[in-house]
Parts: structure tokens; C-alpha cells; sequence
């Protein structure tokens, strides 16, 4: 029975939402996760001046912005133009969730989000393969991000378990503790949604157990030719996995 518990991965130091070390997630082999080197968050949008230098001081030297376009100019990024960190926007979104007939929003609300993991491996491998080039090739702390630090975040930090001999259970434990993390900060926003609609502020384990079911069916149970077949070489998935290894 797995002795994981995600909970000794939450970063309280900072005021990031959801903000959590990949570091220390039991591996195959009796290996960890290396700690030191990535975390993952919600959006930096609320933080003050003095919690943007906390972050700083903490180590992260590298932000990646998974929200879209129309998110990242609404709300903005403080590490974005900032000269002490290398800022990256990644979107693994088309469209703007806060936009009026978003067609993709309008999937997930039809849809679980685990459908729309699927979509991104589907359709935005090209756009993973990048995110994980920026992490190889990354000096320093690396902090990645979404709105909330649960769906797109989840998923690369997903595949970077996957890649890494993280257990299928673990991860979904992983993954599905976002709520609990984001609960109280979420409650007035969920309390606002009809019942059929409160799903996408949800972080329910069959969601990642749909992702993962689609890297075994499609990929063979396999993340790395999910990788290899949007451009990722094989020397640079192995050298993503020595990082995260150590």
C-alpha cells in the first residue's frame, strides 16, 4: 500500500494558491522525485509586491504561464517583463475561458474535464513537447501555472510523473487533491454555479483516470511516445527523466 501522501508537498512559505513541490513523489525503483527543481501553482495574478519577492527569493528563477492568450492579457503576470525571471506562455487553451460562446468552454461544460485532458494530449502535444523543453533546458526553481493550478497544471504534472515511474495511483492522488487545496478560495465562485456546472472547479479522480486511460490506449501506456511523436527526441526525454530523478 502506497505511503504517499501529497499533503508533504504543499509549499506554505508562499502565498501562490495551490502551490506545491514535485519533489518527493515515490518513484519505481525505491526512487523520489527530485526536490528543488519544480513547482506548480495557481495564478500569480493575486499576488502583492512583497509575495512576488518571497517567490523570487524562494528560488524560482522560470515561469511557466499555462493560460491562454485572452487570460494572460485580461489578468496579467507580475513575472511577465520582469528581469530577474525567464517568463514563458505556454497556452494549453484556445480560446477565452471568460469569454462570452467560448467553444471550448462550452465542451467542458457538455464534457468532464478529463475529456478535455484528452484534448490537449490530442491536440496540443506540440505545445507539451515545448513545455518540456523549457523544463530540461531550465536552470534554477521552476514554477508552472494555470488559473487555479489544478487542470492544465495537473496534466503536465501528470506526464512528468508519468515520465518519471510515478504509480498510476499516486498520480491520481496528486492530481485529485487540488480541491481540497483550492476549496475555500473556490467556494464563492462554485456556490454561484448550478449544479450541472460546479464539475469545473472540481478536481474529481475519474478525471485523471480518463487522461491516463488515453495515454494506455493511444499511447501504449507509454508518455514518452506521446512526446516522441510531437518532436521530443529520445535524448532529450532521457535527460528530462535524469533531471527529475536525479
Amino acid at each position: 500500500m502506497s505511503t504517499y501522501n501529497p499533503d508533504t508537498q504543499l509549499v506554505k512559505e508562499l502565498a501562490l494558491i495551490n502551490c506545491r513541490e514535485l519533489g518527493g513523489m515515490p518513484l519505481g525503483g525505491n526512487k523520489v522525485f527530485r526536490n528543488g527543481i519544480f513547482l506548480r501553482s495557481g495564478s500569480p495574478e493575486w499576488l502583492s509586491e512583497e509575495q512576488i519577492k518571497e517567490v523570487k527569493a524562494y528560488g524560482v528563477k522560470n515561469v511557466i504561464d499555462l493560460r491562454a492568450l485572452e487570460e494572460l492579457k485580461g489578468s496579467g503576470n507580475p513575472f511577465s517583463g520582469d528581469p530577474d525571471v525567464n517568463f514563458y506562455n505556454v497556452p494549453l487553451f484556445n480560446g477565452d475561458p471568460n469569454g462570452n460562446d467560448d467553444k471550448t468552454m462550452e465542451f467542458i461544460l457538455t464534457h468532464t474535464l478529463g475529456d478535455y485532458y484528452v484534448i490537449i494530449g490530442q491536440e496540443m502535444g506540440d505545445r507539451l513537447v515545448k513545455i518540456m523543453r523549457i523544463l530540461l533546458n531550465s536552470s534554477g526553481l521552476t514554477l508552472f501555472h494555470c488559473a487555479h493550478g489544478k487542470d492544465r497544471t495537473g496534466v503536465v504534472s501528470a506526464i512528468l510523473y508519468l515520465l518519471s515511474g510515478a504509480s498510476r495511483e499516486n498520480i491520481i492522488a496528486n492530481y485529485a487533491v487540488s480541491y481540497e487545496y483550492l476549496k475555500d478560495f473556490l467556494a464563492p465562485s462554485i456556490a454561484k454555479l448550478p449544479d450541472g456546472m460546479k464539475h469545473i472547479l472540481r478536481s474529481d479522480a475519474g478525471n485523471m483516470v480518463t487522461f491516463l486511460d488515453y495515454i494506455d490506449s493511444k499511447w501504449n501506456g507509454d508518455i514518452a511516445n506521446l512526446l516522441t511523436a510531437n518532436g521530443m527526441t529520445d535524448e532529450e526525454i532521457g535527460a528530462l527523466k535524469a533531471k527529475c530523478t536525479g
